[in-house]
């Protein structure tokens, strides 16, 4: 049976999906971009912020599901520009600790909302 997630501490859905879905004890995560939880607002256009937020959206749904970030085992990272791979690994040390989830990371032409990244992730917990 599938559960779903829902915090305030991360952005709202912007369309008919739900923040994450757990079965079992795996928890799938629609992707994250850099909104503020409370204004749906980018956060700021500097893409280190952006990816912060990011990951601060990813450790509040990750909390909400009953984990943390320690739990998640993949990640799939969506980045405009892939000049900004290194701030993302950067930004990655920051939030985990080896070993690393699994990790692809690809480069789109667009984002919504203007995002500069977009992660989404697998968690499993328990």
């Amino acid at each position: 049976m599938k559960h779903q997630i829902q915090t305030e501490a991360a952005p709202r859905a912007i369309g008919p999906y739900s923040q994450a879905i757990k079965i079992g004890n795996t928890v799938y995560f629609s992707g994250q971009i850099p909104l503020h939880p409370e204004t749906m607002a980018l956060v700021s256009d500097d893409f280190a912020a952006q990816a912060e937020q990011v990951f601060n959206n990813l450790e509040a749904v990750s909390k909400a599901a009953g984990g943390g970030l320690e739990a998640i085992v993949k990640l799939t990272i969506y980045l405009t520009d892939m000049a900004s791979f290194p701030v993302v690994n950067t930004t990655m040390t920051r939030f985990f600790q080896p070993p690393y989830p699994a990790r692809t990371t690809v480069q789109v032409s667009a984002l919504p909302k203007a995002a500069q990244i977009e992660i989404d992730a697998v968690m499993v917990i328990g």
